[in-house]
């Protein structure tokens, strides 16, 4: 867990300080869940998002995380309502 919250938080950071459309990236690990880690991140447009997808640190992120996870679920998106 220590290895891919490293990773995870590199990535993280990265993405706030270095995209310009990223807003937000929350590294959460919910209570009693000591083997899940949820992302959540605000980005101002999908294209934002999937510019994301192309970075440097994300790069090595998914370089990092193959043999440190059990099972990825796919992204959900959803359209932000407040504020």
């Amino acid at each position: 867990m220590d290895a891919f919250l490293e990773a995870a938080l590199d990535d993280a950071r990265h993405s706030v300080a270095d995209e310009p459309g990223c807003r937000q990236f929350d590294v959460i690990r919910p209570e009693g869940s000591d083997d899940t880690v949820v992302f959540y991140e605000v980005y101002d447009s999908r294209a934002d998002f999937d510019a994301h997808l192309e970075t440097p640190h994300l790069g090595r992120f998914r370089d990092a995380f193959p043999p440190l996870i059990v099972v990825e679920l796919p992204p959900r998106f959803s359209e932000r309502q407040h504020p």
